[in-house]
């Protein structure tokens, strides 16, 4: 007992990791990460994957198909619009930090516009609290675009990719 007294501000004490477990809960977070002096705690709730099937559809995507003119007659384009929209998916930020399109300054980007990606390709890395995360696709297909400027700070479900899936 005088143990746990002594570790009060103690980062890893078994009743704070429960309240930051109820704290990732309440406010639906992905990750915590946590360090005191040499000691590091981090803390994830599921996967990369289940973190974006959460946070879908991206505001981005479901532009087009939330409100069709109203006039629009039964041969107009967004429906062929709208089936091209299903191959695209947005590869979306796992947490909040900041983003780089490459390891180090002179190198070059993880991807770039019309690479071919698959679910192992490393698309980039975001810093958060000094620790540098490389960021996995988690699909396959070919960018379309990348959304976030090199050292940009991001928010958690932000688009980073445009990616077409289409095979």
């Amino acid at each position: 007992m005088a143990d746990l007294e002594a570790n009060a501000d103690d980062v890893f004490e078994l009743d704070r990791i429960r309240r930051l477990i109820e704290l990732m809960k309440e406010h639906d977070l992905s990750e915590i990460d946590l360090r005191q002096s040499q000691h590091r705690i981090r803390l994830c709730r599921g996967s990369v994957a289940e973190t974006q099937a959460r946070s879908l559809p991206s505001p981005a995507a479901a532009l087009p198909a939330a409100a069709p003119p109203p006039a629009a007659s039964v041969n107009s384009p967004p429906k062929a619009a709208a089936e091209e929209d299903a191959h695209i998916v947005y590869i979306k930020s796992p947490m909040v930090g900041t983003f780089y399109s490459k390891p180090n300054p002179n190198s070059e980007p993880y991807v770039r516009v019309g690479d071919h990606i698959d679910e192992a390709t490393t698309i980039c890395m975001i810093e958060a609290m000094k620790v540098f995360n490389e960021i996995p696709a988690e699909v396959s297909g070919r960018v379309l675009a990348v959304l976030a400027d090199d050292e940009e700070p991001v928010d958690y479900g932000r688009p980073l990719f445009k990616v077409d899936t289409k095979k």
